[in-house]
């Protein structure tokens, strides 16, 4: 197996390799010193089967009946133990694969301060480790029974996608596995007490020995409960030792004025500016906002970012009640982000911004180190202007609105610019019919981003936008109000969608981003049961790509300004993002 590069979802890197007995995970960040792991960790990943794993095929069928009846019937006298057999890592299989971490390599005391809960900074780990397996090629999900030898590959059953969490290693420890299950990370099929006093430690046949980590809950797995960052020694910090900002900004000074002066307030805004690049944003770029929120992952407490649902509270809709829902993510702040290796390029949402700046990209981008986009471009042409300014005109000039030039990169728009330029298209007008003038659009956005059942979100491609987005509660909505209550759960998503950039067009991509909207839709609250879309009847194209992803036709609903396909998916019928 030769070495591969592991993007997580906060921006850094590791390198596994193949090592005796193993595989080793190093991170590739530690020159900066704020990596988010520790050096590195090695696991043991191994498959295992059994006899029952290799039927014959030309065996009766008869024979396989009894077999199966013999295995399942509680009253029946083990026979002679099924010999185990264990095979080296190859691809991954169904459900055969086994692993565990055998060994930590922690970082030196001098760079970071010990971890303040050894139990996450291993979650982390095999968090990770999970990542990186669950990215390689999906095995086939038909499954080999003694009833199923002569059934067609087709027909046979399907089983799910899951690999064993050995207690062996590090997770020999008597509460370890437990911690790691309660976080929900692993899980098992027996939820039962258990009679062993010693929960599997002294008889390693009991207790928490059949851990397993499915495909689909791991994609259902919120990063922000395991990423964290270390915390550098004070020697070796590129972290400001004190708040950016002053905690007693107006407090009296032996000085005299309390008033910070010009050359204090650049100081902090620098300070500031140099502690947001350090946990993993870019620098500010003067065509933008300085104070764009950043990434999901980053905390100067280096603590995970994760935070549990408040308590249900109700209130009443057009008639609807529905839960009162939690606020949206800031204007302009990054709400999900991920590597996407078919593609070789960070796709991410943001919240719209109104800014009269570009709102920056804080986070990954899958150009290499050192290489960066400069996106300044003038937005005055270079003739003159030759009406000359008199008070008579002085207000029209105040009020105009600029031009906005044909070929300026998408990099240096604002989010109002983006949306005049799409929604200006024929083929987005065609669907939205929210063409029209540049005070259209904002008024456009500005109604979107004070609604309290959705909000406005752009995508973008390595910090480049592409799309428009529209994520809604459903119960509360005017297809919730037509389905009835009984058709949609209370925490039901919507999504609105249009791309706007042509190079970023194609189905290979509309099936990435897609899935990874529902993806983060599951994300962002887990009692969401299903996510519904309502694309006009005539746009068969945008139905073909929902039912790719796994989207099916619900049915039809009507509206005062169009008739809908109602595409629903479930929760419990998602396997997965595409990759």
């Amino acid at each position: 197996m030769a070495p591969s590069i592991v993007h997580l979802p906060n921006g850094q890197t590791l390198t596994v390799s193949p090592v005796f007995g193993g595989l080793s995970f190093r991170s590739n960040d530690l020159t900066s010193h704020h990596s988010v792991f520790p050096p590195g960790w090695t696991i043991i990943l191994n498959s295992e089967d059994d006899e029952s794993d290799h039927v014959d095929p030309k065996a009766s069928m008869s024979a396989h009946t009894q077999a199966l009846h013999a295995e399942n019937d509680p009253n029946s006298r083990p026979g002679t133990p099924k010999k185990h057999h264990i095979h080296r890592f190859r691809k991954p299989s169904l459900y055969n694969d086994h692993l565990f971490i055998s060994s930590i390599s922690s970082p030196s005391s001098t760079d970071f301060k010990p971890s303040p809960s050894p139990t996450r900074g291993i979650a982390m780990m095999l968090w990770a480790t999970l990542w990186w397996y669950f990215h390689q090629p999906e095995p086939s999900p038909q499954l080999t029974t003694p009833s199923s030898t002569t059934t067609p590959l087709e027909g046979r059953p399907k089983g799910e996608w899951r690999v064993n969490i050995n207690r062996e290693g590090i997770f020999k420890g008597k509460h370890l596995l437990p911690k790691l299950e309660r976080m929900g990370l692993i899980a098992s099929e027996d939820s039962s007490v258990g009679l062993d006093p010693e929960d599997g430690v002294g008889n390693a046949g009991e207790g928490w020995t059949r851990m397993f980590v499915s495909r689909k809950s791991f994609w259902q797995l919120d990063p922000r409960i395991y990423l964290f960052t270390l915390t550098p020694t004070a020697a070796s910090s590129p972290f400001p030792s004190t708040s950016p900002a002053s905690s007693r900004p107006a407090s009296p000074s032996r000085g005299g004025t309390s008033t910070p002066t010009h050359m204090q307030m650049t100081a902090r805004t620098t300070e500031h500016e140099t502690a947001l690049s350090a946990l993993g944003g870019a620098p500010p770029h003067p065509l933008s906002r300085h104070n764009t929120p950043p990434g999901p992952y980053t905390s100067g407490s280096h603590l995970p970012t994760f935070y549990p649902p408040p308590p249900l509270q109700y209130t009443w809709t057009e008639g609807t009640r529905h839960p009162i829902r939690p606020k949206p993510p800031r204007q302009g702040e990054a709400f999900y982000t991920r590597y996407i290796p078919s593609l070789g390029q960070y796709l991410s949402f943001r919240v719209v911004s109104r800014s009269k700046t570009p709102c920056l990209h804080r986070g990954p981008c899958s150009t290499a180190p050192g290489q960066t986009t400069d996106i300044r471009f003038s937005r005055t042409g270079t003739g003159s202007d030759t009406t000359i300014p008199t008070l008579a005109n002085m207000n029209d000039r105040l009020h105009e609105t600029p031009e906005v030039p044909d070929d300026l990169p998408t990099t240096a728009m604002t989010d109002t610019e983006l949306l005049h330029r799409w929604m200006n298209n024929p083929r987005v007008s065609h669907s939205w019919a929210e063409d029209g003038p540049i005070t259209h659009q904002a008024s456009f956005l500005a109604t979107n981003l004070s609604s309290n059942s959705s909000f406005p979100a752009i995508g973008l491609w390595d910090g480049k936008p592409f799309a428009y987005f529209e994520l809604y509660w459903v119960r509360e909505s005017s297809l919730g109000r037509a389905l009835g209550p009984g058709e949609v759960g209370e925490w039901d998503r919507g999504i609105h969608c249009l791309v706007g950039e042509q190079e970023f067009r194609g189905s290979g991509r509309v099936k990435v981003w897609l899935s990874a909207l529902v993806h983060w839709c599951w994300l962002g609250d887990l009692r969401a049961g299903s996510v519904w879309m309502e694309p006009r009847v005539d746009n068969v194209k945008l139905r073909g790509y929902c039912e790719d992803v796994g989207f099916h036709k619900h049915g039809e609903v009507a509206f005062p300004h169009k008739q809908s396909n109602v595409m629903k998916i479930r929760r419990e019928d998602w396997q997965g993002p595409f990759l």
